[in-house]
Formats: C-alpha cells, sequence, structure tokens
C-alpha cells in the first residue's frame, strides 16, 4: 500500500460515506431518502472542492445536509493525508515515519524535517483565515438573512471559498452581489489566498515579520513563490481585461452594470478560474469569446500546495520558459537565475499530457451520450471539473446519467491528480541497470 494507493483510497472512502450522509432523510429540506447519483454527485463535487451541482444546494439539502457537504469540502481542501493525520494527532497517536513520507508526498515538501509542525501551521492558517472571512462577510449577510442564518451563510462561503469549492447556498450563487464590494473582495481574497498554497503564505507571513522587526538577516524567497506569485499576478490582471474587453457590450453580462461595476465583475469572473465555482454573472449567457478564454484559464488552474485544482500556475511557468530556452536556442532551462532541474520539466510535460488526454476523453464520451450539447460547453463543463472550478454554462444537470458518472471520474481524476493517479494504479516502476544510446530525431 504505497503512499498514492492510500491517498487514491482515501479520497474515495470519503466520497462514499458523504454520499451515504447526503443520502440520509436528516440530509434533506423535505425529509425524503435522497437519490444516490444527486448524493454521489454532491459528495464528489464537495470532496473534490469542485462546487459542480445538479441540484439547488441552499434548498435541496437541510442544515445538516448542508454541514455535512461543508464538512466534505473541508476535508477535501486541506487534503485526504492532512486532516486524517491531524485528527489522529489530536487523538494522541503518535507521529511516525509513514506519516512524515505520506504528509512529505501529498504536500510535495522537500525533506522530511518540520513535518509535523508544517501540518499544524496548515490547519491553524486555514482556521484563522477562514473565520476572517467569515466575519468580514457577515456585516452583508446578517441584515439580510438575520443573525442565525447569516453568521451560517457567512461561515459556509468563507470555507467554500477558501478552499475554493464554489458551493453556494443562494439559487444564483453570488449574481446579486455583483456590485457588493465587501463580498466581491472577500470572497475574491480567500479563493486567491487558498489557492497560492500554504507553502506560499507561509513564505509572505515570514518575509513580513522579518521586515516589520527589522532583521537583517531577511528569509529568502524560494523559486517557487516568485513562480507562484508572477504567474498568479499575470493571470488574474490578463484574466481582468479580457473578460472585460469581451463582455463590456453584452446585455446579457457586463453591460447593464457602469464601468467601475463591470470591472469589479470582470475581476471576480477572472478570480473564479483559480478553481472556485462562483459567479456573480451568468455565465449561461456569457459570449463563446468569454467561455474561451474561461476554459483557458480554468485548465491552468491554482498552485501546487494550495486547495485548488488544474494544471497549476508553476506547470505552466516551466513549460513557458522550456518554450523560450528553445526559441533562444539554449539547453538549460533557467528562470529567476535558477536551473529547473530536468525531472522537473519531464513531469510537467507528463501532467499536460495526461491532463490533456483526461479533458479529450471525457468531452469525447459526454459529447456521444448528449449529441445535442454544444461542444463547447461540454468542453467548458469537462475543464470545470477537471480543474475542480465548479462554472458552469447551466448543463450539468440536464446531463444524461452516463455523462454525470463520467463528470465525477473527472472530478477525481483533477483532485488526486493524474500522474499520482498512474502512480497508485501503475505501482513503483521497477529500476534498470541498463542506459541506452542517444539518438536524434525531428522535432515541430
Amino acid at each position: 500500500m504505497t503512499v498514492a494507493r492510500t491517498v487514491c483510497l482515501g479520497f474515495i472512502a470519503v466520497i462514499l460515506v458523504g454520499m451515504l450522509l447526503l443520502l440520509l432523510p436528516i440530509s434533506h429540506a423535505d425529509g425524503g431518502w435522497g437519490n444516490w447519483l444527486v448524493a454521489l454527485f454532491t459528495s464528489t463535487s464537495a470532496v473534490c472542492v469542485t462546487g459542480l451541482v445538479v441540484v439547488d444546494t441552499g434548498s435541496y439539502y437541510s442544515g445538516w445536509g448542508q454541514f455535512f457537504i461543508m464538512a466534505l469540502i473541508q476535508v477535501g481542501g486541506l487534503g485526504y493525508m492532512t486532516a486524517t493525520t491531524f485528527l489522529l494527532l489530536l487523538l494522541g497517536r503518535k507521529f511516525g515515519l509513514r506519516d512524515k513520507v505520506a504528509i512529505q508526498q501529498t504536500l510535495d515538501k522537500q525533506g522530511m524535517s518540520g513535518v509535523d509542525q508544517l501540518l499544524k501551521s496548515i490547519v491553524a492558517a486555514t482556521a484563522i483565515l477562514e473565520l476572517t472571512g467569515a466575519f468580514a462577510m457577515m456585516p452583508v449577510f446578517i441584515p439580510e438573512y438575520g443573525s442565525r442564518q447569516g453568521i451560517w451563510m457567512a461561515l459556509f462561503h468563507s470555507i467554500s471559498a477558501f478552499n475554493n469549492a464554489g458551493f453556494g447556498l443562494l439559487p444564483d450563487s453570488l449574481m446579486r452581489y455583483v456590485t457588493s464590494l465587501p463580498i466581491n473582495i472577500v470572497i475574491s481574497a480567500l479563493i486567491i489566498l487558498g489557492g497560492i498554497g500554504y507553502e506560499v503564505i507561509m513564505d509572505c507571513f515570514l518575509w513580513g515579520r522579518d521586515r516589520l522587526r527589522r532583521r537583517r538577516a531577511h528569509v529568502v524567497l524560494s523559486l517557487n513563490f516568485k513562480m507562484v506569485m508572477s504567474t498568479t499576478i499575470f493571470l488574474l490582471l490578463l484574466g481582468t481585461v479580457l473578460i472585460f474587453l469581451v463582455e463590456a457590450r453584452n446585455p446579457g453580462t457586463l453591460a447593464p452594470l457602469n464601468w467601475p461595476d463591470q470591472l469589479l465583475a470582470a475581476w471576480f469572473q477572472s478570480v473564479m478560474p483559480r478553481t472556485a465555482g462562483f459567479n456573480s454573472i451568468d455565465y449561461a449567457k456569457m459570449s463563446e469569446a468569454g467561455w474561451f478564454i474561461t476554459i483557458v484559464l480554468m485548465f491552468i488552474g491554482a498552485s501546487p500546495g494550495g486547495t485548488g485544482g488544474g494544471l497549476k500556475t508553476t506547470t505552466f511557468r516551466i513549460l513557458y520558459e522550456c518554450t523560450k530556452t528553445a526559441l533562444q536556442g539554449k539547453d538549460e532551462v533557467v528562470s529567476y537565475q535558477r536551473q529547473i532541474p530536468f525531472p522537473l520539466i519531464l513531469k510537467a510535460v507528463g501532467v499536460l499530457f495526461g491532463s490533456l488526454a483526461t479533458v479529450i476523453v471525457a468531452s469525447t464520451l459526454i459529447e456521444v451520450a448528449d449529441p445535442t450539447v454544444s461542444l463547447l460547453k461540454v468542453l467548458f463543463e469537462v475543464v470545470s471539473g477537471f480543474a475542480t472550478v465548479g462554472l458552469s454554462t447551466g448543463i450539468t444537470a440536464s446531463l444524461s446519467i452516463f455523462s454525470k458518472l463520467v463528470l465525477v471520474t473527472v472530478m477525481y481524476i483533477g483532485r488526486v491528480g493524474v500522474l499520482l493517479l498512474l502512480a497508485a494504479v501503475l505501482g513503483d516502476p521497477p529500476r534498470s541497470a541498463i542506459n541506452y544510446p542517444e539518438e536524434n530525431l525531428l522535432i515541430g
């Protein structure tokens, strides 16, 4: 039982437990037993922090059902190994070598020193940021829904946003708050913080602490930090500009708003493809150019170590640096005066190939099962599921049972990762003592 198999089977176990909980009568507003496909789809979407739904979460599920979904989101956002290991630590279990190796591999951390402290820091940072986000949204929700419901709305949306899940309790997601500055800013901030990864958050904290204390020996920011932050900022600004340009005259999305609100809405829609599924405009009325831009942003996704999915910003950046190196006729891939190791380049290529293969196969299967649905809408839905985003053009509920099961599989693959799933299925590769001769071939 390798770490890869433990993680993959662990996510399946959590999904099945969530499905059983969402089937119970206490989970439904009408008090009846649930539908197995709806429960499976919702549980998978919650554990994989996707946000795609086939029913309205706020009206279909009771308070208990919403609580179960929120708990599944939290476990899925932290990661199976992180959540279970921390719970075992709370119960007094000793932190063994196998646990350290598992956490080190799932968090992609170099070395095993300080793994237990990292785990505690992750949980503490998650709790602090989620509670801060909830308190920041309470002044908006409490006057409108009352104290009890307003607090619950703020907490649910804060946890959903930080974990990049995109689950909401309102039938129109956040469309009614398209001009609300507090909701747009808080939700966006939580999504960005959850998507950039815990290591980047800790680097920011340590760097800021040293600056405030005026220490001479400052924390040296890692290559991972520089790549993640620069690529994330670039994609956020580029997405805002492109969405504003293609949707500003669309009467179904941004045209009815004044230009400051248009910019706010364009920014919000640029943040959402970081793998959170909230929306403040109607994606069903978005132009095809807007859909295509969103598909590209969703496919790139969030950053490693965060709560989001997708190709990941560092993978995208490594592939960009490889392309630039090839065009310059150089042999070494360098970024920020640091050489990128060849195994990382191979891993980036593998992730890209596996991700494209998953999206192509899933889109083909759904298009065959539901030929009346537009291929662009199917591609949008599949990329949204694979990148664990949750944005939708509104076709999810109308898809056939087979197509919904395909989306369930795609969401699962997107959450555990293509390479991790292949490692779980194939096992550890056999070592070879043979070195084969090199031979050139034509490329391009």
